[in-house]
C-alpha cells in the first residue's frame, strides 16, 4: 500500500539538512513585527554604544572616509554618507515600489477608497510641519521643517501586530495606506525641499538614463543585472546633481512595469507539454528535455510581474539589512538631559507627538463631513485617534530628513526629539487603541 503522503511530499521540493536552520528564520522574517524588532534592537545598540566609553571610536567609524577616483573625477566620502545616499537607494526603491503597487493594484488605485487615507495624511504631514515652523519660524533650525511629516510603517506595524487579532483589517488597511501616502508626500519633500546647488547637465544625464530603463523594458529586457549595470551610472549622475540620490530609488520604482510578461493560461499549456514528457511521452531530440525545462523555468518566473518578483526579493534585505545599518550609523546620539529641552527637540517631539494625530483627526472628519470620505463601519473617532498618535512614530524618514536639514548640535537634538516622540507615540498610540478596541475583532462580513 502507497503511503498516502508520498503524493503530498513528492509534489513539494527535497527538504536538506540546511532547511532546518533556514526553516525558522525564513518564517521569522515573514512575521510583520520582525523588521520593527531588529529596528528597534540596533536602535538601543547605537544608543548604548554612542553614551558608553567606546562612543568616541563607534562614532568614528562612520566617519571613515571612503570612495575611488577616476581621472580628475573623485567621490570620496564618510562611510555614513555612503549609507545614506547609496545603501538607503534600495530602501527608497521598495518604497517607490510600494506606492506603485498601492497606486495601480491596491487601496489608493480608487480615489473613494483612497479619500480617507489620503486625507488623513494631508493631514498629518501638515499640521507637524505647521507646529514645527510656529516654533521655530526665523531661527536657524527651521529648515527641518520636513523631519516631522513621515510615518515609520515598519514600527506602525509591529505596534499593531502587539494588539494581535482584535486590530480590525480596515484599521490595517488605513494605517498603511496612510504611512505609504506619507512615504510620498516624504519623497517630495526631500526632492523639493532639500535639493541644492541643481547642476542640470549631471540632471540631464540622469534623467536620459531613465529613459534607456524605459526604452529596455519596452524592448523586452528582463534580465535584473542589466537594469543594475545601468541603474549605478543613473544614481552617479543624480548624486552629483545636487537632488538626493535616493530619489533614483523611488523613480526607478515607479517606473517598474505591474504586469507579468506571461499570463499564466501559457504557463499552464506549458506545464501540459513539459508534464507529457515526463510521463513517458518520447522527447524529439537530445536536447529537448534540457531546452523545455529551462524554457519552464522562464515562464513560471516571468509569470509574476517585475514589482511583485523585485519587491518579494528585496523587501527582506530592506527590512533586515538596510535599515538596521541606517539604524546602526545614524540613532547613535550622545544622550544629554539638557538636550531633551533644546527648542528643536520640543519643534520636533510636539510636531508627531501633537502635529501628527491632531493632522489626522481633523483633515479626516472634514472629509467625512462634506462627503468626501467614509469612515471604515469598525473604526471610530477614537480608534482613529489611537492611529493617528502611532503614525507619530517618525523614526527612518525622520532621522533620514534631519540628516539632510540640519548638523552638529542641532542634528543631535533633533534626533533626540525624533526618537523620544517615536518611543512615547508608540506607547501611547497601542495604549489608546487598547482601551477603544473591542476585545475581539468583529467577524468580517
Amino acid at each position: 500500500m502507497s503511503d498516502p503522503g508520498s503524493s503530498n511530499r513528492s509534489s513539494t521540493l527535497p527538504a536538506t539538512p540546511i532547511d532546518r536552520i533556514l526553516g525558522p528564520l525564513g518564517r521569522f522574517l515573514h512575521v510583520e513585527a520582525a523588521g520593527g524588532v531588529l529596528l528597534l534592537a540596533c536602535t538601543a545598540v547605537a544608543l548604548a554604544l554612542a553614551n558608553s566609553p567606546l562612543s568616541d571610536r563607534y562614532l568614528a567609524i562612520w566617519k571613515s572616509p571612503l570612495g575611488f577616483q577616476v581621472g580628475s573625477f573623485e567621490m570620496l566620502h564618510p562611510l555614513k554618507h555612503w549609507i545614506n545616499d547609496g545603501l538607503m537607494v534600495i530602501f527608497f526603491f521598495v518604497i517607490g515600489l510600494e506606492v506603485k503597487r498601492e497606486l495601480v493594484l491596491g487601496e489608493l488605485r480608487d480615489v473613494r477608497q483612497a479619500a480617507l487615507p489620503l486625507a488623513a495624511a494631508l493631514g498629518g504631514m501638515l499640521a507637524p510641519a505647521g507646529i514645527f515652523l510656529a516654533l521655530q519660524w526665523g531661527e536657524p533650525g527651521a529648515r527641518g521643517w520636513g523631519i516631522p511629516m513621515a510615518t515609520d510603517i515598519a514600527f506602525v506595524v509591529g505596534c499593531l501586530a502587539l494588539l494581535g487579532s482584535r486590530v480590525p483589517r480596515s484599521l490595517r488597511v488605513l494605517l498603511l495606506s496612510l504611512a505609504i501616502a506619507d512615504d510620498i508626500g516624504a519623497i517630495l519633500v526631500i526632492a523639493v525641499g532639500y535639493t541644492e546647488d541643481l547642476q542640470l547637465a549631471w540632471l540631464g544625464l540622469g534623467l536620459a538614463g531613465l529613459g534607456i530603463v524605459l526604452g529596455m523594458s519596452r524592448l523586452g529586457v528582463r534580465a535584473i543585472g542589466a537594469y543594475v549595470v545601468v541603474g549605478i551610472p543613473i544614481w552617479l549622475a543624480f548624486h552629483e546633481s545636487g537632488v538626493h540620490a535616493t530619489i533614483v530609488g523611488v523613480l526607478l520604482g515607479l517606473i517598474t512595469p505591474t504586469a507579468a510578461w506571461l499570463e499564466h493560461p501559457r504557463l499552464d499549456a506549458m506545464l501540459d507539454r513539459v508534464g507529457r514528457y515526463l510521463k513517458g511521452e518520447p522527447w524529439e531530440s537530445a536536447g529537448q528535455r534540457h531546452a523545455a525545462l529551462r524554457e519552464l523555468e522562464t515562464a513560471a518566473r516571468e509569470t509574476l510581474s517585475p514589482l511583485e518578483r523585485i519587491e518579494t526579493s528585496l523587501h527582506p534585505w530592506s527590512s533586515f539589512a538596510i535599515m538596521p545599518v541606517f539604524a546602526l550609523a545614524n540613532a547613535g546620539v550622545p544622550l544629554e538631559v539638557g538636550a531633551f529641552g533644546e527648542p528643536i527637540a520640543i519643534a520636533v517631539a510636539l510636531g508627531l507627538l501633537l502635529g501628527k494625530p491632531l493632522g489626522v483627526l481633523l483633515v479626516s472628519f472634514a472629509a467625512v463631513r462634506v462627503g468626501l470620505a467614509q469612515l471604515p463601519r469598525d473604526v471610530g473617532w477614537g480608534v482613529l485617534a489611537g492611529g493617528g498618535l502611532l503614525a507619530g512614530i517618525g523614526f527612518t524618514m525622520a532621522l533620514f530628513i534631519a540628516g539632510l536639514a540640519l548638523e552638529g548640535a542641532q542634528l543631535d537634538a533633533a534626533k533626540l526629539g525624533v526618537l523620544a516622540a517615536s518611543l512615547l507615540a508608540a506607547g501611547g498610540g497601542i495604549l489608546l487603541l487598547f482601551l477603544t478596541l473591542p476585545a475581539e475583532a468583529p467577524p468580517r462580513g
